[in-house]
């Protein structure tokens, strides 16, 4: 039906219906108090949200109401007795609607955060800890996993999105490595249960995890947040980079040898490599006699491959890599990754290996002048108890050498990006304690670090 058909007055009224209905805001929560929460045991609980300005909220947990009102600007927070651990509990919070959130644990909640080192997931380390995967059924442990999200300018109040798993074998690829641990070890000796909130990114810098306030002894970064406020200057940034980086990766295949040599792809295995250059792996080639150069770099090998391994997926437990790469097996593509920090865990599909020789391919790109293979991993396939080993002489080759690649700006380590986007969110929510992994990034600045950590 069309508004146009009906009289003014009356298209007046639905209008002005449609818009109260659109407007009235039911009470709303925090995506961290959802379904499956861990909540910390033994000291007072604070539980908060939104609704209209003046609504009245009543919570039922426990076995208790809790009654509160919100203010002027919709907010609304309500304060539980301490509780022992234990559970799964029940909370019904209820205003103009009602939302009922089962499965709550109390227990002890810890915040995992700060850069790669806690950023790994149990996806990147199953090659090496195969059992405890398959052993990490546990109801008892559960992590939030923070968005990855900056924001300059004002701390958010609440996170986009995210939810709380319990580990068991899928779920548990997408914990932090170290914070699982932490939390298994934890319920292991307390038993009680355990929430870790990972709010971590790769890379980031120490101020970008501080709010603008505790950067003021810091004029230098506080000055940089404050021009990273302007959401028009951030958005030239990020379009000059993406600029820069699309140009470059364009001339970088526009010129790589490895896709236009007339006598094949570097990729194939029946390429002839004798004339190519041989060295150790793992390495760099900035130690192999070609030196610092910026482009892409392809490396090939060959190895012998027993019956028992053919016809079935087989593991690539391929390291770490400086900085990008694309593999490739008897001219089969496996797999790729674009950062340095992640370890290789690739599948190579049942059918691609064969008995006898076989080949590996591998194109690495690197911009910075020093790309590789990163000594002291595991590059090797592994099927069950058999393992090949693939360190030791490989060919190697030039496909492209460019210019290097201007250095991006990372937005996301910029003062207070992150502390807005993935710290502010979770200030409410009561917690044990925090671990964080924290530093590398700011190796360069290691004199004014020794204050902005503890800061």
């Amino acid at each position: 039906m069309s508004l146009r058909f009906l009289n003014p007055r009356v298209g007046f009224a639905i209008i002005l219906i449609f818009f109260f209905i659109k407007v009235h805001a039911e009470v709303k929560l925090p995506r961290l108090i959802s379904n499956g929460m861990v909540l910390q045991r033994d000291v007072p609980l604070k539980i908060w949200g939104w609704a209209d300005p003046g609504e009245e909220v009543n919570i039922s947990f426990n076995g208790k109401d809790y009654r509160t009102i919100t203010n002027a600007t919709g907010e609304w927070s309500s304060t539980i007795p301490a509780i022992p651990y234990g559970g799964p509990h029940e909370m019904l919070i209820r205003g103009t609607n009602e939302i009922l959130l089962k499965d709550i644990l109390v227990g002890d909640v810890w915040v995992c955060s700060g850069q790669s080192n806690m950023e790994m997931a149990m996806r990147s380390v199953q090659s090496t800890y195969p059992a405890d995967i398959a052993q990490s059924t546990n109801i008892a442990i559960r992590q939030f996993l923070v968005p990855r999200e900056y924001y300059f300018g004002s701390g958010q109040e609440d996170l986009s999105n995210g939810s709380w798993q319990s580990a068991d074998p899928e779920s548990i690829l997408r914990f932090s490595a170290v914070a699982y641990y932490f939390a298994r070890d934890l319920n292991d000796k307390l038993h009680v249960p355990i929430g870790i909130i990972n709010a971590t990114l790769g890379g980031s810098r120490v101020e970008s995890w501080m709010s603008e306030e505790a950067l003021i002894p810091y004029p230098d970064l506080y000055h940089e947040a404050e021009k990273f406020a302007d959401t028009s200057f951030v958005a030239d940034v990020r379009k000059a980079d993406q600029e820069r980086s699309a140009a470059w990766n364009e001339l970088l295949m526009d010129t790589d040898a490895g896709y236009s040599d007339p006598t094949g792809r570097w990729s194939s295995a029946s390429y002839d490599d004798r004339d190519w250059d041989e060295m150790e792996v793992p390495g760099f080639w900035t130690d192999a006699g070609l030196g610092a150069v910026n482009g892409a770099v392809w490396y090939r090998r060959s190895f012998n491959v027993p019956t028992s391994m053919t016809g079935k997926e087989v593991a690539l437990s391929f390291g770490n890599i400086i900085d990008r790469d694309s593999v490739f097996v008897n001219g089969h593509f496996v797999g790729r990754m674009f950062t340095q920090y992640i370890p290789r865990n690739y599948k190579i599909p049942a059918g691609v290996l064969k008995a006898g020789e076989n080949t590996i391919a591998v194109r690495i790109v690197s911009p910075i002048g020093k790309g590789g293979f990163v000594p002291g991993k595991e590059y090797a396939i592994v099927a069950d108890d058999a393992v090949i080993d693939l360190t030791g002489i490989w060919k190697y080759k030039p496909g492209s050498i460019i210019d290097p690649l201007p250095r991006s700006t990372f937005i996301q380590w910029k003062p207070t990006g992150l502390y807005n986007g993935m710290i502010h969110p979770l200030l409410k929510y009561n917690i044990k304690g925090v671990i964080w992994y924290q530093g590398e990034s700011n190796v360069s600045r290691s004199q004014q670090y020794r204050t902005l950590f503890p800061s």
